[in-house]
């Protein structure tokens, strides 16, 4: 009567125990077997069946990169300053095994070894050296960590100094360096503006002389030129009048009176003495000719 429920409840044991002895690993882990508390050996991602009751798994290992932040370590520099140092290590367990049995609390000893391999790198470098030689430091303290922790199933990828911290006066002094530093530049960069504008000041200034001065030029070369030109007009009417003069073949009264006209304009009432030309003598019998052309009968002679 009893045995149908106890069947059933040996059945539920049994499934239990069977889903229990399925296992599967996650992607990016490592899982730790032991039979009977011995290393029997590492599963990886996937599907495994574990024996019931005598194998156990021991330690569940991420092969992910993993960071571990540690806190600020006073180092001493070769020149005796001391300063405070955080470092941020990457790392990443390569095998499950090691890491399980390697070493007890491995994020600890990651911690001391850094610290003391920190300390030995800087104590050989000064203050100076500590603060421009970041990187060197980085890779210093890279490969000795990675060398050392290979036993543990450790790879450290980098290692990277977050803060360095020298004592207080130091950082006053840095800082009044730094501000001297800027005022100079500062005082460098407003000199130089000022005489890169004195540059273009007197460029400016030469290129409106010149300007000026071309100004000037041109307007007497067409001066000049206005003159010249004048000066050839009025010499061409000169030249044609006396062409004309020549072609009309003008006789002695014609060229008197002529003559006449000219002394008029000399004289222009303004000059007080006049020399007369020898042609010019008989200036009776010269008026008297013009008078006899303008009346159009000949003069009497003798009257």
């Amino acid at each position: 009567m009893w045995w149908p429920i106890t069947l059933a409840i040996l059945l539920i044991v049994v499934l239990l125990v069977l889903i229990r002895c399925i296992v599967i690993v996650p992607q990016s882990n490592d899982f730790v077997v032991e039979w009977l508390g011995v290393y029997k050996e590492t599963w990886s991602a996937g599907l495994h069946l574990k024996v019931p009751f005598v194998e156990r798994i021991a330690r569940r290992v991420s092969l992910k990169e993993e960071v571990a932040d540690f806190p600020p370590q006073p180092v001493i520099t070769r020149d005796n300053v001391t300063m405070m140092i955080d470092t941020v290590v990457f790392f990443q367990v390569f095998d499950a095994k090691l890491y399980a049995y390697g070493v007890n609390r491995p994020i600890q000893a990651i911690e001391n070894l850094s610290a003391t391999t920190l300390r030995d790198i800087i104590g050989s470098m000064t203050l100076d050296e500590t603060l421009t030689s970041r990187d060197a430091i980085n890779t210093r303290i890279t490969a000795s960590l990675d060398e050392s922790t290979d036993r543990w199933g450790i790879k450290v990828n980098r290692v990277e100094l977050k803060n360095i911290e020298p004592p207080l006066e130091i950082r006053q002094a840095m800082e009044k360096q730094m501000k001297a530093d800027r005022e100079k530049r500062a005082s460098i960069l407003l000199a130089e503006g000022e005489k890169q504008a004195a540059i273009t000041r007197a460029e400016g200034e030469k290129e409106s002389a010149i300007l000026r001065a071309e100004a000037v030029k041109q307007q007497r070369i067409r001066e000049a030129e206005g003159e010249a030109q004048a000066l050839l007009t009025v010499q061409k009417a000169q030249a044609d009048a006396i062409r004309l003069i020549n072609e009309a073949n003008p006789n002695h009264n014609f060229l008197a009176l002529r003559s006449m006209e000219a002394m008029e304009k000399v004289a222009d009432g303004k000059a007080t003495k006049i020399i007369v030309p020898s042609e010019m003598q008989n200036l009776a019998a010269t008026v008297a000719a013009i008078q006899g052309i303008a009346g159009g009968a000949p003069a009497a002679p003798g009257k």
